[in-house]
């Protein structure tokens, strides 16, 4: 039996599924971070991350992992593939590869394989589009310094930038202010600008996004404007996508993913500018980016099976 494999390599976890010939999934693992390789350190959590996971998927699917060979595996990691390629093939024996970035397998699982635009908000932020004529398009995913509007570090910073103008006197008064205090333990906002220089990475800064909405759903003002750009900064990058792809008022899927749209109000808020700028409607994905991954994998190989997000096993 010809077997494939999706990973979805990110951030914060990595997930690996592999699925048999007719497109059932047998097997699915999950791992720590796997973004960042370039020092010695980085390699070994790469290593680590996506051989726990694909371990886990073999053992849930009954499969000895040094005795199989996939007739084909997509890989897409958080950050890009070029530094990566070579010590996936050192992990994962596969006839066929395909080894690219989270935003294109998150936009196969989205649409299905179909024609669309995915709009990711997690740490970071970007979108990433494909039409019928196979033409790619992507905007944002520049990086904290530079980018990543809307995403959970940005919100993060926009709060602790509205606590800090309460605490210097010159802005208005916001509940993010005793939101952050009291999440971090800092006892004041200037302390907590500091340690997000130092002692916080931007994943741990990213966790104070949520309090964003928290704070928006007590009619917190500050708070409120900054759902408010973050989800025309991110309809932003959608519409920048969809008008170099597609056709004026052509209906595309539009999808989001991402803890960012955990939040009610910047995912309503979200869904009201996309159409406002395109006349789509903002949907969920049909599936996830990992089994984006596979259904990309099975495609490289020629197999039309289909997948269905419920053949997963549930943990």
């Amino acid at each position: 039996m010809r077997l494939y494999l999706g990973i979805d390599g990110g951030q914060s976890s990595t997930t690996a599924l592999i699925a048999n010939e007719t497109g059932r999934i047998i097997g699915r693992g999950r791992g720590g971070p796997c973004n960042h390789v370039a020092a010695a350190e980085g390699r070994a959590k790469f290593l680590s991350a996506v051989g726990e996971c694909l371990e886990e998927a073999c053992r849930e699917a009954g499969l000895e992992r040094n005795s199989i060979e996939f007739a084909a595996a997509c890989l897409g990691f958080s950050g890009g593939a070029e530094d990566k390629a070579l010590y996936t093939r050192e992990l994962i024996r596969s006839r066929l590869y395909k080894i690219t970035d989270d935003a294109e397998i998150a936009l196969a699982g989205a649409t299905a394989g179909r024609p669309g635009i995915i709009v990711i908000a997690g740490t970071g932020s970007i979108a990433y589009g494909r039409n019928a004529q196979d033409e790619t398009a992507r905007a944002g995913g520049w990086g904290y310094i530079f980018g990543d509007e809307g995403g959970a570090f940005d919100l993060a910073k926009q709060a602790l930038r509205a606590a800090l103008r309460q605490e210097e006197g010159w802005g208005p008064k916001t509940l993010l202010h005793s939101l952050l205090l009291e999440k971090s333990g800092a006892k004041t906002a200037n302390e907590l600008l500091h340690a997000f220089y130092g002692d916080f990475d931007r994943t741990r800064i990213a966790t104070l996004a949520p309090l964003v909405t928290q704070a928006a759903e007590q009619q917190d003002q500050p708070a409120l404007e900054i759902i408010e750009r973050a989800a025309v900064k991110l309809s932003w990058f959608a519409d920048g996508v969809y008008h170099r792809l597609f056709r004026e008022s052509e209906q595309v899927r539009i999808a989001y993913i991402g803890g960012v749209f955990q939040s009610p109000l910047l995912r309503e808020q979200f869904i009201h500018h996309i159409k406002k700028a395109t006349g789509c409607t903002a949907v969920a994905p049909r599936l996830s980016p990992a089994a984006g991954a596979l259904l990309q994998a099975l495609r490289l190989d020629g197999n039309p099976s289909e997948l269905s997000e419920h053949r997963e096993p549930q943990h």
